[in-house]
């Protein structure tokens, strides 16, 4: 039994395919339980961010075959026709475990090094853990996983500059805006994405935080923390003609601000330049908002061209990390033989 890992990610699809077959975090117990049930699954864990759908299996089943199981999967659970193997990527063993060390690691994310990932990993795995969807195989898999993932940011430069969406954001509105001194920011959606955004926004300089969530009592607990004021969901836009700067990531099913709604509010704001940064999958912001004037919207794909800035001077230490991965992920293979690396290594890391 080995493990196969099928997803589609930022690597492979632009965020309108992502969007297309994200699973929202409330329906991720019912799918685990189909998935597991497919005949040939034996244990499971479905990874559903912003940048990424993967679902990790131990399956008794061929690669091709377990590849093809997953994908009609994703079409049959999205209501979907037709076939997506050019847009997915099937992996088997060793490289399959490999994907997952460098998943839980950030080395495969939008933002080389970022922390967000790994906690959104060991979210999706405690669920399936919970549900008693996963087994030996996973459970090793996934729990080494995190260990490297540990060592490597103790013993690594990988995070070194920019390491979130958040503080990728921020450079992206720094860009736009000479200063954040005295810019009100207006943070859509409560979740821990939108928190972390905020957080370096004030750390730049922002003046003020309006928070709004559709859960009051959540956007009031964050504003609190934030020094900032939290707003009523159905009452933002009355807020709208003193905002510079919105940060969008609602788990709404539709476009929360799409072109008309911003025709009628720009005159409020006396037409002053105005930031979105839709961080959402599916997205918060209809793309025709950036055909306004003195808009200037950007979505979850956009702030990849800010990270692709960071690679270049780490490229020495992914290659460090990838050595360590290859050599973590062979000692879980049923014939692999003890790793050499901590021997050899001049920067030691844990036996992990």
């Amino acid at each position: 039994m080995g493990v196969v890992v099928l997803g589609l990610s930022h690597h492979t699809s632009p965020v309108e395919m992502r969007e297309r077959f994200a699973i929202a975090e409330g329906a991720l117990p019912e799918a685990l339980e189909q998935l597991n049930a497919k005949e040939g699954i034996d244990e499971a864990v479905i990874l559903s961010t912003c940048n990424r759908v993967e679902l990790y299996v131990a399956s008794s089943l061929s690669v091709r075959k377990t590849g093809d199981l997953l994908e009609q999967f994703l079409l049959d659970y999205h209501g979907s026709e037709g076939s997506i193997q050019n847009t997915v990527y099937t992996i088997g063993e060793p490289q399959s475990i490999e994907h997952l060390f460098k998943v839980a690691a950030g080395l495969d994310s939008m933002v080389l090094g970022e922390t967000e990932i790994l906690g959104q990993l060991k979210r999706a795995y405690q669920l399936a853990h919970k549900q008693k969807q996963t087994g030996s195989r996973l459970n090793k898999a996934f729990q080494r996983a995190f260990n490297v993932a540990k060592q490597l940011r103790s013993h690594t430069q990988i995070q070194r500059g920019s390491i979130s969406v958040g503080s990728v954001a921020v450079e992206l509105a720094e860009k736009i805006f000479d200063s954040l001194h005295d810019r009100q920011v207006m943070v859509l959606g409560a979740g821990e994405t939108s928190e972390r955004t905020a957080r370096a926004l004030l750390s730049r300089g922002a003046k003020s935080i309006l928070v709004s969530n559709r859960s009051y009592d959540r956007a009031e607990h964050l504003a609190s923390e934030l020094g900032g004021t939290a707003i009523h969901f159905e009452d933002w836009d009355s807020h709208f003609d003193r905002v510079d700067i919105v940060i969008s990531s609602t788990a709404a099913p539709h476009y929360v601000l799409d072109s008309a709604k911003l025709n009628h509010l720009m005159p409020l704001r006396q037409n002053r330049p105005l930031l979105l940064i839709d961080i959402a999958v599916p997205r918060d912001i209809a793309p025709e908002v950036n055909f306004l004037e003195n808009v200037f919207i950007y979505n979850i794909d956009d702030l990849q061209a800010i990270a692709d800035s960071y690679l270049k001077q780490r490229q020495e230490e992914v290659a460090r990390c990838e050595t360590v991965i290859r050599e973590k992920a062979a000692g879980l293979l049923p014939d692999a033989r003890p790793p050499s690396f901590s021997e050899q290594s001049q920067w030691a890391l844990g036996n992990g």
